[in-house]
């Protein structure tokens, strides 16, 4: 694709996961139908749960605001607990758990891929010698990364686990990729950022990341854009034409 910029003058590039590196969007996708088609019918909630909820109020966020925003969507309100809470505790917390055990079930049975268009970019980043970081609202990115074959390809992981723990909020906020690119050393404006998720480009773009790539896996380029993208790619690979 003519006209891209060059990923290797910026002083790093910092990856979203899911969707941008490996096509795990549709592992966690059948993860949260599995598991919230059984709370629906357990719950007796209506309407029932859709591939539409999943990118209005779980794409791109923290896991257990995913639950949260579902659950509200419902009107329905249970007590947040705590990310220890047992599978089977009627929490927020609780119910994301029981997710993420589908999820890990999943990944362990089939394995997961990398887009081959993103290991071609990151070999030549790699090459270059250009800094990368992974910035994913997943608390699975380091189990994901394990699983393709791909985490010794980053010096900095920022993940759901990272947020968790030292309470950043999810995107659309910013916070998430402003640590990424504490952790490598570089400004944001000299940094580049690559997202597929709506709130992950609404998330690059408040940090006032130099150059923000959507990768349209389905968003729509104009919706990318909308939301902050610089430029909208079908596929990473589109870089090295």
């Amino acid at each position: 694709m003519a006209g891209l910029p060059d990923l290797s003058e910026y002083s790093a590039v910092l990856f979203d996961l899911d969707g941008v590196l490996t096509p795990t969007a549709a592992v966690h996708m059948h993860a949260w139908q599995t598991m919230f088609d059984e709370l629906f019918a357990d719950w007796d909630l209506q309407p029932p749960y859709t591939s539409e909820d999943y990118f209005t109020y779980v794409d791109g966020k923290k896991r257990y605001d995913g639950v949260a925003a579902v659950l509200r969507s419902r009107d329905v309100e249970v007590p947040w607990g705590d990310p220890s809470d047992d599978v089977s505790a009627d929490t927020v917390c609780g119910i994301g758990n029981r997710k993420n055990v589908v999820f890990t079930r999943i990944l362990r049975d089939e394995g997961i891929e990398p887009y081959p268009g993103s290991i071609a970019l990151l070999d030549v980043l790699g090459g270059q010698g250009v800094p990368l970081a992974v910035v994913s609202s997943s608390k699975n990115a380091r189990e994901v990364l394990d699983a393709a074959g791909i985490a010794d390809r980053f010096t900095v992981v920022v993940d759901g686990v990272v947020a968790e723990r030292d309470h950043l909020p999810s995107k659309p906020a910013p916070d998430v990729f402003l640590r990424g690119a504490a952790e490598l050393g570089v400004a944001p404006e000299r940094a580049a950022a690559i997202e597929d998720a709506v709130s992950g480009v609404q998330s690059a773009a408040a940090g006032a990341f130099g150059l923000v790539v959507g990768v349209d896996r389905g968003a729509g380029a104009d919706v990318l854009r909308h939301a902050g993208a610089t430029v909208v790619v079908d596929d990473l690979a589109d870089f090295l034409a």
